[in-house]
């Protein structure tokens, strides 16, 4: 067992010193494995923030009571998934955690306070506007028809992921830019008797123009995660149709493939 201890070096706060690493030497679980493991945990629950120092290979070595070869394996595998960065005459540095997520009708919203991810959002846009045809042909109303425009940007940790442009029928529920701000939509479509269903989505990428990637803290060409998805009520209703983009950076999408006999 291995229990860390020392103060912290940190660019944002001393978080290292307040990590536990319970290292188990009788599981044939690798060292470097377990240790990766927890700095991981560590990274996407926010506990080790973007910024946050991890010391040198030495110091860590020492402080763990583990082999610099170990801590070294622990590290590389951890910058490799592209959550942390070696910087010459700096250290070891957190860069951020990447959000990955499930393919399934849920909300992003809680999909991020699920991982705890602390999920914010701020409001760019809620309006009724003459439905686009794209946003039409979705929600099933004619072209120019009136529609509820919701443009959110979605954040982890107080750091741009995603995004958000959303359609609704107009009529559909009540909206407002505080509640917009503290849940996710689905959320409060449940909350207001919509029953949701089922979706279809296609996900698809492309790289960031000059006003995407100053909203996302991106640079411009830098690559985005796509998706367009329109949502059904258990009627069989279109309620919703959202258009996407995330940063390929932060941002992963899961998928479950299943065999079909």
């Amino acid at each position: 067992m291995a229990k860390t201890g020392g103060p912290a070096r940190a660019v944002t706060a001393p978080a290292l010193s307040t990590l536990d690493f319970a290292l188990d030497r009788s599981t044939p679980v690798p060292l470097y494995h377990q240790l990766a493991q927890q700095l991981e945990a560590a990274i996407e629950h926010g506990v080790l923030a973007p910024g946050n120092l991890l010391g040198n290979e030495v110091d860590l070595s020492v402080r763990l009571g583990l082999s610099r070869p170990t801590v070294r394996q622990a590290i590389q595998s951890l910058v490799d998934k592209g959550l942390l960065v070696r910087r010459r005459g700096v250290g070891t540095q957190v860069v951020h955690s990447q959000v990955r997520r499930p393919l399934e009708l849920s909300s992003l919203y809680d999909d991020l306070e699920k991982a705890g991810q602390g999920p914010g959002t701020r409001v760019l846009r809620h309006e009724t506007v003459a439905a686009p045809a794209d946003a039409a042909a979705a929600l099933g109303v004619a072209e120019g028809a009136e529609a509820v425009v919701l443009e959110r940007l979605r954040l982890t940790h107080g750091r741009p992921v995603a995004l958000l442009c959303n359609y609704l029928p107009a009529g559909l529920l009540e909206l407002d830019d505080a509640r917009l701000e503290s849940t996710g939509l689905y959320r409060l479509l449940r909350t207001s008797g919509v029953v949701l269903h089922s979706a279809r989505q296609t996900v698809g990428a492309r790289v960031a123009d000059g006003e995407e990637a100053a909203r996302l803290d991106e640079r411009e060409g830098a690559a985005l995660l796509t998706m367009s998805r329109t949502a059904y009520d258990d009627t069989g209703r279109p309620v919703e149709y959202g258009t996407h983009i995330y940063r390929a950076s932060r941002y992963a999408f899961d998928f479950q493939l299943l065999v079909r006999n």
